[in-house]
């Protein structure tokens, strides 16, 4: 059971909003700790260089195909289509094959760098 007031006692005050106020500590403002916080500003010249940096590596490699001389990579692809067919056992009918392989093979060389000029 609720107990009775005394006579004596006075009744509680309604608090109102202007006293609780004044009793909370007061908040902070709201532009002195922003919610999110901002990106980072883009760096435009960090990005151009890898951009550009790719662009001229594979440059680099056909100047490297170039330098070679057309006859020195017909005798890489005639030692190599030579080898191809004597895997095979130099079984005629296959000649066509082995060069158009030997040449993809020379060139795979030459653009990874394994074959110089």
């Amino acid at each position: 059971m609720a107990t009775a007031a005394k006579s004596g006692d006075k009744p509680p005050k309604p608090k109102t909003a202007a006293k609780t106020a004044a009793k909370a500590p007061a908040a902070k403002p709201a532009a002195s700790k922003p919610a999110v916080k901002p990106a980072a500003p883009a760096k435009p010249a960090a990005t151009a260089k890898p951009a550009a940096a790719k662009a001229t590596k594979p440059a680099a490699k056909k100047s490297t195909a170039a330098a070679l001389s057309p006859e020195q990579r017909r005798y890489y692809v005639e030692v190599a289509a030579y080898y191809i067919a004597e895997r095979r056992g130099f079984h005629g009918g296959g000649e066509l094959d082995d060069w158009v392989t030997a040449e993809a093979e020379i060139d795979r060389l030459l653009r990874e760098g394994v074959l110089k000029p």
